[in-house]
């Protein structure tokens, strides 16, 4: 379990005090913008401190009354059980201190970009790319959080080949970001008029929007060409020549967008290259920590299969924490907790023994 040195506990309770009385000269303005950020992350942290500082004094206490030859047996059997409960006490703070002091993933507060594209199976594969779009749609609503359309290309009986959308609200990228990977679906097609089951495939992406201080896109490294837009999408992709396509000229990433306003996919294009780039410079940094450690959920890498969705038997299993649910149908819903969360607890576990916690 966690040990929190003394002098470590202390200057964090300095740090809060001095964020305290500061916030308190400059009630308002840049400075206590500043502050305030810090202060909420170190609010809950020195609470639990303090919490356990005083539980660590209540069983010296407790200690020194047992050592103490004087107890009468009565008090004797009062005192060892305060002090179980202590320790569990201080066992359970101890657990949340180490979860508090977990290095933060800077991009966990991000709105994110989310990308699905159908990948093998043809039209089973669009129809599954549009399942799972509406499912993290649905999730997003239960959230509170807002989902805006960025484009799609329109497969037939209400798939896609690929969707691409903005999702944004409180810690998006932190509850969806071990989303990313293939996600595979046993069903029976609706064009299978035997009753065979097929296995089809889709690519999920789940990009945090980066801010100009992460990435910095100079205009020489960029080639934009004006395009016609034309083929399958119904009114979503119309013929014009307002359809941008932006490459990247160093990483060859390129966006394409063919929407009606050519101001528009102009920006939504910078938005969705910048946010590719920061996911691989993320993906890069992710890379180089791998050599000294392994992920517990997996790298994120777009080619990993992280799911099964098999619908026959209404099962789906996230391969990466060996966790199978029988309740595929309320899961495709939007009713994703029960398996983000245990990704979640999963990550935060392997970042426990990363750090020498025993988990």
């Amino acid at each position: 379990m966690l040990i929190l040195p003394k002098d470590r506990m202390e200057a964090l309770e300095r740090r809060f005090k001095f964020l305290e009385e500061t916030m308190a000269v400059y009630p308002g303005g840049d400075v206590y913008r500043k502050l305030a950020s810090e202060y909420a992350e170190l609010e809950l942290l020195v609470r639990h401190i303090r919490l356990l500082t005083l539980a660590r004094r209540e069983e010296e206490d407790v200690n020194v009354m047992l050592t103490d030859p004087r107890t009468d047996i009565n008090m004797r059997v009062l005192a060892e059980e305060e002090r179980s409960c202590l320790r569990a006490k201080i066992c359970e703070l101890e657990k949340t201190l180490s979860t508090l002091l977990l290095p933060k993933d800077v991009a966990d507060d991000r709105n994110v970009i989310l990308e699905i594209r159908a990948g093998t199976g043809g039209l089973e594969a669009a129809l599954f790319s549009g399942d799972l779009f509406r499912m993290y749609e649905r999730y997003a609503v239960y959230q509170g959080w807002k989902v805006e359309m960025i484009s799609m290309s329109e497969a037939d009986l209400g798939g896609y080949k690929e969707i691409i959308a903005g999702i944004s609200g409180k810690s998006v990228f932190s509850r969806l970001k071990f989303e990313s990977g293939v996600h595979r679906v046993q069903r029976v097609p609706e064009t299978e008029a035997s009753g065979r089951i097929h296995t089809s495939a889709a690519t999920v992406a789940v990009l945090p929007e980066a801010e100009d201080i992460d990435i910095e896109i100079h205009l020489e490294d960029i080639r934009i060409d004006t395009m016609r837009a034309s083929g399958a999408g119904g009114q979503h992709v119309n013929t014009t020549d307002s359809a941008v396509r932006m490459t990247h000229i160093p990483t060859g990433i390129t966006v394409i967008q063919a929407e009606k306003s050519q101001h528009q996919n102009r920006a939504r294009a910078m938005q969705i290259l910048r946010a590719r780039l920061y996911d691989m410079k993320r993906s890069q940094i992710a890379k180089e920590r791998s050599a000294f450690r392994k992920e517990q959920v997996g790298s994120g890498d777009r080619s990993e299969r992280i799911r099964t969705y098999n619908f026959p038997q209404s099962r789906i299993t996230d391969h990466r924490i060996n966790l199978t649910l029988y309740k595929l149908d309320q899961l495709m819903e939007g009713y994703l907790d029960e398996i983000i969360e245990p990704l979640i607890a999963d990550h935060k576990a392997g970042l426990l023994g990363q750090i020498g916690v025993e988990k």
